[in-house]
């Protein structure tokens, strides 16, 4: 039996839920490690790490549903085998399914929010035949109306509806979360689980209120060619959040692995490392990259046989991005870390640990690495921010993600030249700024609680 669709997996998707598997498995091996998981603890005994933590994670959901992708079938055409299955070439995920119709109402050019004509005035015929320059009405935007009088009453009711519905939702899964720590046994001081409440059923009110508006309105507008503001917006989270977590993933095992070698080994190690990242250093970052990307894009450009469906090629593109930015983005937590190295070899217990015969590869799974946790998880947490930024500015120069994918880079990039418009159209930036922007703050004051809690010199300050 034919399925109606058929499942297309890229490598972003792959990697993305790979990741999401070795989360899972950091927090099962948190079990095992009660300081760890101590430490955890307190960065969310605080309302503002349980709110932040909440918003990071509908990111990051957001970014999972979108991440499930597929292919429709095609209706059989006249004189078609049923044997004969053709699917359309227009890859759909499962937050498509979620949004509706939002991504398939497309207008002619641009319109502002919540508007049901046009922004451009066009040639209009009449009934009576005569030529007039108006603002055409919209093809989807507001046309439900029976009446362009009745759109402040249906918005209100529209907005009631959806706010209420995502709200019942956030109160069912509330609910439920509820009954679950009811049940739980555990003897240590709750966590303030009504904060993640708040914030979750104010995101569930908030997306519940988008999709209902979203797909009777143009809530955000629409940019050049027509496409819905909101949903081009919801549709670069994915983006954003998997060039923050697969570049930082790509530096990490880099910079750890060099930075530990050079501060304990020393000697010509330590020389070869530091000749590499000074190397690295003195090439501008921006010129490297670029050069990079557009190597890479000849390479798509010369090998289209390799991809069957445009996505193939724009996610091929964004994947090199992601190691390109992971490749050059390694030296600054690497110098760290051999310096801290440098350190840390040098103590008793280190110098002990020699004189009882344990190996190097022992110490430095033992005693060198666990000390170095803290600096590398919070620079994790801070280089994620620094490349959703950096993705927005070299799309902004054209050798960012591919145009075919949603990105708040590439909208951003078109926002430039809409501003210098009269009247300028601001909505374009305003749906990627806004989006970007909640993101990147949430990340920021999370890793400033993380660094809180795993620092060992905040703890001897506060001490």
């Amino acid at each position: 039996m034919d399925l109606a669709f058929k499942p297309v997996v890229l490598w972003t998707d792959i990697l993305i839920f790979i990741l999401v598997g070795l989360v899972s498995f950091f927090i099962y091996t948190l079990r095992r490690n009660p300081e760890n998981r101590n430490r955890w603890r307190e960065v969310f005994s605080t309302k503002l790490g349980m709110s932040t933590f909440v918003i990071i994670m509908t990111y990051v959901s957001v970014a999972l549903l979108d991440s499930l992708h597929f292919r429709t079938e095609l209706p059989a055409a006249e004189g078609q085998s049923s044997e004969q299955v053709y699917y359309n070439n227009k890859v759909n995920s499962v937050l498509d399914l979620m949004l509706g119709e939002m991504g398939e109402r497309q207008e002619r050019t641009y319109s502002s929010p919540f508007s049901l004509k046009s922004w451009n005035r066009e040639n209009i015929k009449t009934e009576t035949g005569d030529t007039v320059r108006d603002y055409p009405e919209l093809t989807f935007g507001g046309q439900h109306l029976e009446s362009p009088d009745d759109q402040a009453i249906d918005m209100v009711l529209q907005s009631f509806k959806g706010i209420f519905s995502g709200l019942i939702l956030a109160g069912i899964l509330i609910g439920i979360h509820w009954l679950l720590l009811k049940r739980s046994k555990s003897t240590q001081p709750a966590l303030p689980w009504s904060s993640a409440w708040i914030t979750f059923a104010v995101i569930m009110a908030v997306f519940g209120w988008l999709v209902t508006m979203g797909n009777l309105y143009h809530v955000l507008g629409t940019d050049q060619a027509g496409n819905d503001t909101l949903y081009e917006s919801l549709k670069g989270i994915r983006t954003g959040v998997l060039i923050g977590t697969l570049a930082t993933l790509i530096t990490m095992p880099i910079a750890i692995s060099l930075g530990i070698m050079a501060g304990y080994f020393r000697g010509w190690i330590d020389d070869i490392i530091q000749y590499i990242y000074t190397t690295l250093i003195s090439i501008p970052g921006l010129l490297l990259i670029a050069a990079s990307v557009l190597l890479f894009q000849v390479w798509i450009n010369n090998n289209p046989s390799y991809f069957e469906v445009g996505l193939e090629k724009a996610d091929a593109k964004f994947l090199a991005l992601c190691f390109i930015l992971g490749i050059t983005s390694w030296t600054t937590l690497c110098r760290l870390l051999r310096a801290e190295t440098l350190k840390i070899s040098q103590l008793d217990y280190v110098q002990a640990a020699h004189a009882f015969g344990v190996s190097h590869l022992q110490i430095i799974w033992r005693h060198i690495l666990p000390n170095l946790s803290h600096i590398i998880l919070i620079s994790f947490v801070l280089d994620f921010s620094g490349l959703v930024l950096a993705e927005a500015v070299l799309s902004y120069i054209g050798v960012g993600v591919d145009p075919a994918m949603a990105s708040w880079g590439n909208m951003i990039n078109l926002a430039s030249t809409e501003l210098s418009r009269e009247p300028s159209i601001w909505w374009n930036l305003a749906g990627a700024f806004v989006l970007m922007f909640t993101l990147v703050l949430s990340v920021n004051l999370f890793s400033d609680l993380v660094n809180d809690a795993f620092d060992p010199k905040t703890k001897l300050e506060a001490a």
